[in-house]
């Protein structure tokens, strides 16, 4: 239901290049960090977002998605369940097309959320799984 491959493709191919990442920081033992590093091999610039606002990769880091000064396109969620409700929603405000929720990272209600506001979601997949599947 909340992996149609449909909407994988359109998010990956179609909704733009800018990804917020969002629990994206330094710590190379993170699966954000090396996510990132993989949608940056295939053409997305990056955007961290994590309190420290630490620069990954090259990238301007920024302690909130509120905080980014330019639009972003999908926002990639890398923070525990309970939290990322509320990130979905604040991609909602922000502006973007599409929520990821990474692997691990469920929250119906959110999905829901997102999917009314007209934005478009996928939940509990990985991108850099996803981007290789495309060819």
């Amino acid at each position: 239901m909340h992996s149609e491959t449909d909407t994988v493709r359109r998010i990956l191919n179609e909704l733009g290049d800018t990804w917020a990442i969002v629990g994206l920081s330094t710590n190379e033992r993170r699966a954000a960090y090396g996510v990132a590093k993989v949608l940056q091999r295939h053409g997305k610039r990056i955007v961290p977002v994590h309190p420290k606002a630490e620069a990954v990769h090259g990238e301007q880091g920024y302690p909130s998605l509120d905080a980014v000064p330019f639009d972003v396109d999908v926002v990639d969620v890398f923070v525990n369940s309970d939290l990322a409700g509320t990130v979905a929603d604040q991609a909602v405000a922000k502006g973007a097309k599409a929520v990821w929720f990474q692997l691990g990272v469920i929250d119906e209600e959110a999905y829901e959320r997102t999917r009314t506001a007209g934005l478009d979601m996928v939940m509990d997949r990985c991108p850099a799984i996803e981007i290789p599947l495309l060819d």
